[in-house]
């Protein structure tokens, strides 16, 4: 048995009847590659099921700690039945885009079944008319509780189920994963009591870990280095308040090289930077077409990875986080970006000074009891609503394989990524990497944002915006591609007047030349 760390018992213990606490990833396939130009459904569990020994998370659940004195532990389950995991449902005609949608977002929004492995699949066939997608395709929406993965290890998943070519094979794996017997309520008793006995020796081995981190971090702030003052002046949104049960889901898929393109034409930019710009045009064009857009700008908490190399086939969650302003007070794009590009610095070397490893090692160690009860208070009483917000969404970027993978012999196509959200939390992006495409997926709450269409046509008009302000109106632009079929789009509120905002304590933008060598992609994960 392993024990949960603090950190991934907290999505356990976040779990309530509107916020099912799991993520997971919309993959479409095309199954004219794969052997005879067909795949079936029992060729997908076939499939699935010799790669079982690849990932710990499919034959893992939960035991838990009578009266949750101490976090839960996995283990290995005796009763595992592959067919209850991967579930099958076709689109009814004409199988486009928003239904796909429609109908992961009424997958996303059930809960799992906490007293088995936390993982489903569900394969979605019918896909006859998604713009993009060849005809007769086939999705896979993963589910996967967040207390078992992070963005990271769900990528290890993922790769798990694929190969590199078509035709690849396995090589003979040695399955040696038995079943345990679940522990008794009395011996799962005396494993809380011990734990909690050897809690305070481990606050006091992370305080001494976490001290030389807070006395750079004190360092930093009196030279000004870097500050928390803007990071901590959060707007409240419509997107911040208690959530309901209900979502939706939709994405927009760019070209790569036309966002590394833009990356190329602002000194020291990201492509991370390019992607938070056109997530914090967006907002402000849906928001203040809502005449509900903030004066001070909105901020995004980004997930950051550190998990290891040798961590990455471990459960769990190994992930920090970092602040970061949306410049969505800036009605220019170019003095957005310049300014999210000096943010992101700023909190980078705020990330490195405090020891993102450290911080999230120390999340860890919150006792079961107290995170418990402090999450389930938090949504029954909807303190949401009344409490000073901590972020306005969460903008996650993981990065996916660069070149065409297969499943079962078909080729993924497409790739999207899916998150929880929670009271607070009513809107979340991934911004996801595949092969020549990067999307970015939006999960929001329905009753938060019924026109999940019109905020997608915010992000293309908001990349449009950028690339144009960037790379000038005489450069040759290939559009970004939208990952719906053309359908009639959600209808457009009257916009209120913009008026021009500038930053407070904004760095002075730099002069816009195209460095002579492109920068490495940068990308983080959560």
């Amino acid at each position: 048995m392993e024990q949960l760390t603090g950190l991934d018992a907290a999505f356990l213990y976040m779990e309530q009847e509107n916020s099912p606490m799991h993520i997971g990833s919309i993959a479409i396939y095309d199954p004219s590659t794969a052997p005879g130009g067909f795949v079936r459904y029992k060729d997908i569990l076939s499939f699935i099921e010799e790669r079982l020994p690849l990932a710990n998370t499919f034959r893992r659940g939960l035991a838990n700690v009578p009266f949750g004195i101490d976090h839960p532990y996995w283990v290995e389950v005796e009763d595992f039945n592959l067919e209850y995991h991967v579930r099958h449902v076709a689109l009814p005609k004409p199988g486009d885009w928003r239904q796909l949608c429609i109908q992961s977002a009424r997958i996303m929004a059930r809960p799992l079944d906490l007293t088995k492995p936390l993982w489903e699949f569900t394969i979605i066939e019918g896909l006859d008319n998604v713009e993009g997608v060849p005809k007769g395709s086939y999705a896979l929406i993963s589910k996967i509780h967040h207390s078992a993965i992070d963005g990271m290890s769900g990528v290890d998943i993922m790769n798990a189920l694929h190969t590199i070519k078509p035709g690849d094979t396995l090589p003979a794996l040695d399955d040696n994963w038995k079943p345990e017997k679940k522990p008794s309520a009395v011996e799962m008793a005396v494993r809380g009591y011990l734990g909690n006995v050897k809690q305070p020796f481990k606050w006091v081995e992370m305080a001494g870990k976490t001290l030389p981190g807070l006395a750079r971090t004190i360092k930093g702030l009196l030279t000004k280095e870097f500050s928390l003052g803007q990071a901590m002046s959060v707007p409240r949104t419509r997107f911040n308040n208690k959530i309901s049960a209900h979502r939706v889901i939709e994405g927009v898929a760019f070209d790569l090289a036309r966002i590394k393109e833009v990356k190329t034409g602002v000194p020291g930019a990201k492509v991370n930077d390019v992607m938070l710009t056109i997530v914090g045009g967006a907002m402000r064009k849906y928001l203040e077409s809502k005449a509900e857009l903030p004066e001070t700008t909105l901020v995004a908490m980004a997930p950051v990875s550190v998990r290891s190399n040798d961590e990455s086939g471990s459960l769990g969650n190994q992930v920090s986080a970092m602040m970061v302003q949306l410049g969505s007070d800036i009605a220019d794009p170019t003095e957005r970006i310049l300014s999210i590009s000096a943010y992101t610095q700023e909190q980078k070397a705020l990330t490195s000074a405090l020891g993102a490893r450290q911080m999230s090692e120390l999340s860890k160690t919150a006792p079961a009891l107290f995170t418990g009860i402090a999450a389930r208070l938090y949504t029954q009483f909807g303190l949401a609503n009344s409490t000073k917000p901590f972020f306005n969404t969460v903008v996650t970027n993981v990065p996916g394989p660069p070149i065409p993978i297969y499943s079962n012999g078909a080729q993924m196509v497409k790739y999207y990524g899916l998150l929880c959200l929670f009271d607070g939390l009513g809107l979340g992006h991934v911004v996801m990497s595949y092969d020549k495409e990067v999307t970015i997926t939006i999960t929001a709450d329905r009753d938060m944002m019924p026109d999940p269409e019109f905020y997608a046509e915010c992000l293309q008009e908001s990349f449009d915006e950028l690339e144009l302000a960037i790379l000038g109106s005489n450069q040759k632009s290939a559009p970004a591609k939208k990952a719906k079929a053309k359908s009639k789009a959600a209808p457009k509120k009257k916009r209120a007047p913009a008026k021009k905002k500038t930053a407070a304590k904004r760095k002075p933008a730099a002069k816009l030349d195209t460095p002579k060598d492109e920068p490495p992609l940068e990308q983080k994960a959560g």
